[in-house]
């Protein structure tokens, strides 16, 4: 014996097209508004930052440069004795 599916039905989507519309009448609470020792704060921090990164390239530049070749090889000291 068969067994007959039910039909499929189509889904209404029209609650959301009535979320598109949809607007609350509640307010956000204004922001708050930031204290002048936050902003130094938020400042200090981000001048920490960028001349961390400005001093590591300073320091860091020098040693990634190929164009000064060393005076003399780099041999261990173990291949001295041979």
């Amino acid at each position: 014996m068969l067994r007959r599916r039910t039909p499929v039905r189509s889904v209404p989507f029209a609650f959301v097209a009535e979320a598109d519309r949809f607007r609350s009448n509640v307010t956000p609470p204004p922001r708050e508004r930031l204290g002048a020792g936050r902003i130094v704060g938020r400042t200090l921090v981000g001048l920490t930052v960028v001349a961390g990164l400005a001093g590591s390239l300073l320091f860091g530049l020098p040693a990634l440069s190929a164009s000064e070749a060393p005076g003399h090889s780099q041999q261990s000291q173990a291949s001295d004795g041979r």
